[in-house]
């Protein structure tokens, strides 16, 4: 008869499973990845997933969920640190893209995958509303001191997909050989002059 689990062996038990899990999903994507393989990395018998996780959908919105977390988290303290709200903006810009480009297939699973049964997993709903308003809240702060002019949702939205084209299109080598070779014209540049060229056009007062 299985013991009883107790919470900590469950959290400990799941996050070494969603750590193994990430590594199997960015290695062979979703479809490449099942049940009897996570148990074998983790090095447990085939059924012991099973008493902590329903199925693979839910390791891997586990996983999903526990990357948009450490996303939310990262944008949060670049914000938080010192300067103006503009300079802090900037530095939560660029944990964006430094968080992209060090975990690419970690914000290939996040972004460019949608699960069918989402709603399914408060967790993961939970994590992808907080990424969700970390790429919005400071536009807020920008709108209220009279930086930016409009919408602060839409603007914030706007310069969220400036960010994530810019990203995705370096992370899928879409980009021409001088915007991957040459400084001045590396992913920063274009992230830079893509966020500039925004921010003069939703300044007050234009």
């Amino acid at each position: 008869m299985p013991r009883v689990l107790s919470d900590s062996d469950v959290t400990g038990f799941r996050d070494r499973a969603c750590a193994v899990a990430a590594r199997l999903f960015a290695a062979k994507g979703p479809e490449g990845v099942t049940m009897r393989e996570l148990a074998s990395a983790l090095g447990v018998s085939p059924m012991t997933p099973y008493r902590y996780f329903r199925d693979k959908d839910d390791i891997l919105a586990a996983v999903r969920a526990s990357a948009f977390d450490r996303f939310a988290e990262a944008l949060e303290m670049a914000y938080a640190g010192v300067g103006t709200t503009v300079e802090r903006s900037r530095a939560k810009r660029d944990a964006y893209v430094r968080f992209a480009l060090e975990e690419p297939e970690t914000y290939r699973l996040m972004f460019d995958l949608s699960q069918p049964t989402e709603e399914k997993y408060p967790d993961l709903v939970r994590a992808m509303g907080r990424a969700r308003a970390t790429m919005t809240s400071h536009v807020h702060d920008l709108v209220e001191e009279g930086i930016l002019s409009g919408d602060p949702e839409l603007i914030g939205h706007v310069f969220w997909a400036a960010l994530h084209g810019a990203v995705t299109l370096h992370l899928a080598g879409k980009l021409s050989p001088q915007y991957k070779l040459s400084p001045q014209y590396g992913i920063d540049r274009i992230v830079t002059e893509a966020t500039r060229a925004l921010g003069v056009g939703f300044r007050a007062g234009t």
